[in-house]
């Protein structure tokens, strides 16, 4: 019999972050500058972006940050190479190239093979390979619940960063991966059924449409991952000062993804992105606000501006009541 390392957590990949609206009020006041820094803190906990950026020349920054999280799959190599590429995409979405990473590993040893776990790792390892990025070495505990993820370093240029502050009004906004990849996760994890083209979708690097991105002169990103696309859309337009109209019909989905919301197949996790943004944004009506919401796991990167390949969801606007407005 095969083992359903789905079976062995509470909740699947990004859907099992700790609620944006708890975790803001745990990290309010914890950023405090060291007394002889060795570099600039260029992107901190300000805005909750996705990873923080230390200046060490005025050609070159680092781009330092972390992601983990608990089986999305089954597939122990599949659930290694998504859990990298998430992890890997926070570097893309600031405009950097990732240069090494650590793997963090959490494993039941004494419930499952360590077999597994090597095929895990084995995943993470392919796709840091494909990205160019060492991985060299890690750390692992004995954990009640499978988990794994990268702590990853890379670099950029500290005049092409991209940044979730750095909004301007006039700008289209673009979406360069489908959503829908949290309700076919839990369709999976209930069901069992796989969905090969939603594994490809989250274990594809970001590193393409990154670099578009850069060359493009785009200076606002973020990517969505376990906060939804209105979640990560809110924080983005919170910190630029700017509201955020999307176009609900220009929104792409996986195909499965409205069945699999029809079937009730929402975690817990997106219900509570609805709750959390609700009071800030202005559905309008929209009958796909759980989508919208959907917790996604190594989600595309959500850029304010043009590359190609990427659908054009929205723009920015000068600052509403609401940061979004959907129609």
């Amino acid at each position: 019999m095969s083992i359903r390392l789905t079976q062995y957590a509470h909740g699947g990949g990004c859907a099992c972050k700790i609620p944006p609206g708890e975790l803001e009020g745990v990290v309010a006041g914890l950023a405090r500058p060291p007394r002889r820094p060795h570099g600039q803190l260029l992107v901190g906990l300000d805005t909750g972006d996705d990873a923080a950026v230390v200046g060490i020349r005025p050609d070159l920054a680092l781009v330092a940050t972390t992601d983990f999280f608990t089986p999305v799959v089954d597939d122990p190599y599949d659930w290694g190479r998504i859990a990298a590429a998430n992890a890997l995409s926070d570097v893309y979405a600031m405009g950097g190239t990732p240069v090494v990473a650590l793997n963090l590993l959490g494993w039941p040893r004494d419930v499952l093979p360590l077999e597994l776990a090597g095929e895990v790792l084995r995943g993470g390892l392919d796709v840091a390979a494909e990205a160019g990025c060492h991985v060299a070495g890690g750390h692992s505990v004995d954990d009640p619940e499978p988990k794994y993820g990268l702590a990853v370093t890379g670099l950029v240029d500290p005049g092409a960063v991209m940044r979730n502050d750095a909004g301007a009004a006039g700008v289209p906004l673009s979406l360069t991966k489908p959503l829908g990849l949290g309700v076919l996760n839990n369709r999976h994890k209930a069901t069992g059924e796989v969905f090969p083209h939603a594994v490809e979708t989250m274990a594809a690097l970001n590193r393409d449409a990154s670099r578009a991105a850069v060359a493009a002169g785009i200076r606002c990103a973020t990517d969505v991952t376990g906060f939804g696309l209105l979640g990560h859309l809110h924080k983005l337009a919170r910190a630029s000062g700017v509201t955020a109209v999307v176009d609900s019909t220009a929104v792409p989905y996986l195909d499965g993804a409205r069945e699999a919301l029809r079937d009730g197949y929402v975690s817990g996790g997106t219900r509570r992105n609805l709750d959390w943004v609700a009071p800030h944004v202005d559905l309008g009506g929209a009958d796909d606000a759980l989508l919208l919401a959907d917790a996604q796991t190594s989600g595309g990167l959500l850029l304010a501006g043009e590359v190609p390949g990427a659908a054009v969801i929205g723009e920015l606007v000068p600052r509403r009541e609401h940061t979004i407005v959907v129609r």
